[in-house]
């Protein structure tokens, strides 16, 4: 192992240990620069140490426990079978997962979607969400290199930010009042699905879609542009520097 990935490993490892340790306190003092001095406390990691893992003190830690509970989510999909699911039912049994792992951390999640509901963190929250998103997508299998690539995880995202909303209010027992309304946000989902292949399929709506789906197709997803040879800036005789 190299250093560097030693030392990824060494802070990732910090992290963890923070994060956990902070949950306790979570539901008393929220995602906040206290909770993440008594995690020091409770933990023994190191308060410089903690401060490069978390520099922005709760909001850092609230993200660090979203990402984390994501890679839990990764490693357990991971050593599942879903192949042999229906699409829907994979992306259902994910979303359910995702929302079981916190299950004992309802105060810490609630905690966590006031805070990154602010103005300042916005944009942070949202690329989260979409982080799980696409967790989810690439464990189902998907293999879009297209529009649709953005299409579908922006689709899950409003799918797992209203199941979650409704969970946290959810008192049904077992939730299965919010089993229920995932079910029928999948549907949704689904529907588009269904819809898409219906104009694929009927020559007028393909015709009249045709412009659209000629812009559109030109969008790649990330996994899937190539890169631009780089030709450098040209000279006054026409040809690109030489590199060497």
């Amino acid at each position: 192992m190299s250093e560097q990935a030693g030392e990824a490993g060494y802070m990732a490892e910090a992290r963890e240990r923070l994060i956990e340790a902070a949950l306790p306190h979570v539901v008393f003092d929220g995602w906040s620069a206290e909770t993440l001095q008594r995690a020091v406390e409770d933990s023994g990691v190191e308060g410089s140490l903690a401060q490069l893992a978390f520099p922005r003190g709760g909001v850092d830690l609230a993200l660090g426990f979203h990402r984390m509970m994501d890679a839990r989510l990764a490693a357990e999909l991971a050593e599942t079978d879903l192949a042999t699911m229906r699409i829907r039912d994979r992306v259902t049994h994910c979303v359910r997962r995702r929302i079981e792992l916190v299950a004992d951390h309802r105060d810490a999640v609630r905690r966590g979607a006031t805070l990154l509901a602010l103005p300042p963190y916005v944009a942070e929250s949202t690329r989260a969400l979409w982080d799980t998103a696409d967790t989810i997508w690439s464990a189902c299998g998907d293999r879009s290199d297209d529009v649709n690539w953005y299409t579908k995880r922006a689709i899950l995202s409003t799918v797992l930010s209203s199941t979650v909303l409704y969970w946290l209010g959810d008192e049904s027992l077992d939730n299965a009042a919010t089993w229920g309304f995932l079910d029928r946000r999948i549907e949704n989902v689904m529907q588009f699905e269904k819809m898409k292949g219906a104009v694929q399929a009927n020559p007028l709506t393909r015709a009249a879609f045709w412009l659209p789906g000629q812009i559109l197709g030109q969008i790649r997803a990330p996994h899937a542009r190539r890169p631009q040879r780089e030709t450098g800036p040209v000279d006054p005789a026409g040809k690109a520097p030489s590199t060497g």
